[in-house]
């Protein structure tokens, strides 16, 4: 069983990452939030019945332990605003350098959502399709999309606010 398990979560390893890169976002103890999140998991699994994909389970469990961490701990990173000075010297010329920017833009726009809307975007930026999200969440399918389509547009809102 520890076998199986292990293989399991290193195939979901990114899921796991992502997860915690979306709440517990520039967190110095982010990594010991991962390894509770997988103790957790560790501790779930036997009762894991493969009623649904492994990986369905996977986003369950995480997304209810970071959930509930953050509630716990009340996690909320503390953002500095950049200086006109310090905003110049980034090198704006790099590809690399804007892809970098743009993803810091949408896990800052992400870190300001309710704790349940970023387990609805994490699994939405995933490419799950609605019918999986509402497995995972617990809601109708019709459902996750009005409420896709509202964080879409509070992020949107959030990102050309934070530009201006």
């Amino acid at each position: 069983m520890e076998g199986e398990f292990i293989e399991l979560i290193n195939q979901n390893r990114g899921v796991l990452q992502k997860i915690c890169n979306i709440y517990f976002y520039r967190h110095p103890y982010k990594e010991d939030y991962y390894q509770e999140i997988l103790i957790r998991l560790w501790k779930a699994y036997p009762g894991f019945k493969q009623e649904c994909a492994f990986s369905t389970w996977l986003y369950r469990v995480a997304l209810n332990a970071a959930i509930d961490l953050v509630r716990k701990e009340s996690i909320r990173p503390v953002y500095k605003e950049l200086t006109a000075q310090e905003y110049a010297i980034r090198d704006n010329h790099s590809e690399e350098n804007t892809i970098t920017d743009k993803k810091e833009e949408l896990y800052r726009a992400i870190d300001r959502l309710f704790d349940v809307e970023k387990a609805f975007i994490i699994l939405y930026l995933e490419g799950y399709e609605y019918k999986e999200i509402s497995a995972v969440i617990g809601i109708s399918e019709t459902n996750v999309g009005v409420k896709i389509n509202r964080i879409k547009k509070q992020l949107i809102k959030q990102i050309k606010n934070g530009r201006q």
